[in-house]
């Protein structure tokens, strides 16, 4: 084997490589569950617990519900949910009937919605009843055919479904009325109840899952990962971690949506093979339900982004000492940067440790992640897991391997990537080249293999003549004693052609003047480097898993 640079600097125990996977499916690694542990916990939920021979039961009557109603191998069923039981026992269900999820973020809008719908031609749809009435006012102008619906409450504890139904059912919008022809999913079970699975063969190298990414540019497009992608992504962040946890014990928090990649891959198909009760958390931005939510479950294991670090680190109730979050042994950080002050603090309040994490959709999450016991690298996003190839190559023509130091396209291989864009060859041929993934991402490696990020190729300010990467000043920013999160980039400007801009959220009771905050930018950036402009808001806006939507705060510029 090749004997990468960043080999040596593994964490003792972790292996070089993983290879040959074992030719399993997550239908499989549920089925040694039953097998190993039937009552052992596979999810919890709001306080419920559910067992492995209870999510086996329940998605085995689900697939022949779906093989009943004409469902057949490699159609696409969409999810429409957070993380609740459903979107667990649906995923399954599907998968042994056949079928590939298409799982999308509920909180798109109409045009995204009817727009995805239309992209991957899914005829069958679980929705959550929040989100039923639009997927009626698309369904006339897609394929869709069978819709399920289903509510938040079928799943919680006997008391909590009662407080629900009294005083958030119909406040909430979760109370609807469905229309001839369409079916809840509780009465699909109950008619199906004690149904066998559907003698379907599914193999590891069928088509699994389908997510939306925007990839480099343009249109969302949607992502194929197989049902092998998921146990060899699952593997690699497994044994990564492998000796700080026991299976059927320590719990994984699932507080990022199974909708992305980082919820999907690295969270949820990693405590998958290594049989990590998962505790889901069907709303993030509720940081009380997620306080509460850690002190019932106790988890282990908090993969989680800045947003919610600094959330969680920012909370009353945190501040004041009345939250215990020591049972965390290991946190990880990925989909944003992750501000160093953010770290030490969380670091300081759990006494485990937050490792930074990358990985994007078209890889299905081949990650890079910083070692858990190994030396940890301001700024860096850690080392390419077992079996992840990282060439930094020319930034105009991708070719090549750069030297250390030396900035670039961060470019991947490993054996997990996307199959390609769904319906989109052209769109695959330019991201997937001879084998090797073209992340868009620029960045460099150092001498030990550590990888840094520096900005996306289309994120690059162009300021008199000057190249100028965002996340370099939002980290000179980010360290700023009253600084609480910022976000950076090039805005229009006559004379400059582009002028550096900084948003700026200050930490609760913390003041600052623009002032300020270039004249700490002129004590570690070079003079072109600092802002022009700094603007004070009360938040930055982001996706729902946390990234900071850099092109809204462009847009909003523009429209000045």
């Amino acid at each position: 084997m090749t004997e990468y640079r960043w080999l040596k600097n593994y964490d003792e125990g972790v292996p070089a490589s993983l290879e040959p996977y074992p030719q399993k499916t997550h239908i499989d690694y549920l089925d040694e569950a039953v097998k190993e542990k039937p009552d052992g916990t596979m999810i919890i939920f709001e306080k419920r617990k559910m067992t492995y021979a209870e999510i086996q039961k329940l998605s085995d009557e689900f697939a022949a519900a779906l093989k009943d109603k004409g469902v057949k191998k490699g159609d696409r069923v969409a999810l429409i949910m957070p993380n609740c039981p459903q979107a667990i026992i649906c995923r399954w269900g599907a998968w042994k009937a056949g079928a590939s999820i298409v799982h999308l973020n509920p909180l798109y809008t109409e045009a995204e919605m009817e727009y995805a719908f239309k992209d991957c031609l899914a005829e069958t749809v679980v929705v959550l009843s929040p989100f039923y009435n639009l997927i009626k006012k698309i369904q006339p102008r897609t394929c869709l055919r069978l819709v399920i619906c289903t509510g938040i409450k079928e799943y919680l504890p006997p008391l909590l479904e009662l407080l629900f139904t009294l005083a958030k059912e119909k406040k909430e919008g979760h109370y609807v009325e469905i229309e001839k022809g369409d079916i809840w999913l509780q009465d699909l079970l109950k008619k199906y109840s004690g149904a066998k699975r559907p003698e379907v063969k599914v193999l590891p190298g069928d088509h699994a899952l389908i997510l939306f990414s925007g990839g480099t540019t343009g249109l969302p497009k949607g992502v194929i990962g197989t049902h092998h992608s998921q146990v060899i992504t699952g593997l690699q962040f497994y044994y990564w971690f492998k000796k700080y946890v026991e299976p059927y014990k320590d719990v994984m928090a699932a507080v990022l949506p199974f909708f992305h990649a980082f919820g999907t891959y690295a969270v949820l198909a990693t405590s998958v093979v290594a049989h990590l009760p998962i505790s889901l958390v069907p709303n993030p931005r509720d940081l009380n339900d997620v306080i509460a939510t850690i002190q019932h479950d106790r988890p282990a294991f908090f993969p989680a982004v800045p947003a919610m670090y600094i959330g969680l680190l920012d909370h009353p109730a945190v501040k004041a000492g009345k939250v215990d979050f020591k049972s965390m042994k290991m946190c990880v950080s990925g989909a944003a940067p992750l501000l160093a002050e953010t770290k030490r603090r969380f670091e300081e309040l759990t006494g485990g440790r937050i490792v930074e994490g990358y990985g994007i959709t078209e890889a299905t999450m081949a990650g890079i992640v910083s070692p858990y016991e190994g030396k940890y690298k301001e700024k860096s996003i850690g080392l390419p897991l077992p079996d992840v190839v990282v060439r930094i190559g020319d930034m105009q023509t991708g070719e090549g391997d750069l030297p250390a130091g030396k900035e670039g396209e961060i470019i991947l291989k490993a054996p997990q990537l996307m199959v390609g864009y769904w319906n989109r060859p052209e769109e695959t041929k330019e991201m997937l080249r001879e084998g090797w993934l073209f992340t868009g991402d620029v960045g460099y490696m150092d001498d030990d293999g550590y990888i840094f990020v520096t900005s996306r190729k289309k994120d690059l300010i162009k300021t008199s003549g000057f190249q100028v990467w965002p996340r370099e000043i939002e980290e000179v920013i980010g360290s700023h004693p009253a600084v609480a999160e910022v976000s950076v980039a090039g805005i229009p400007d006559a004379r400059q052609g582009e002028a550096v801009k900084a948003w700026v959220v200050l930490e609760p009771g913390q003041a600052a003047t623009p002032e300020e905050i270039q004249a700490w930018c002129r004590e570690k950036l070079a003079a072109y480097k600092i802002p022009r402009f700094v603007e004070f808001r009360d938040r930055l806006p982001k996706t729902m898993v946390g990234k900071v939507l850099r092109h809204v705060l462009v847009e909003e510029e523009s429209a000045k």
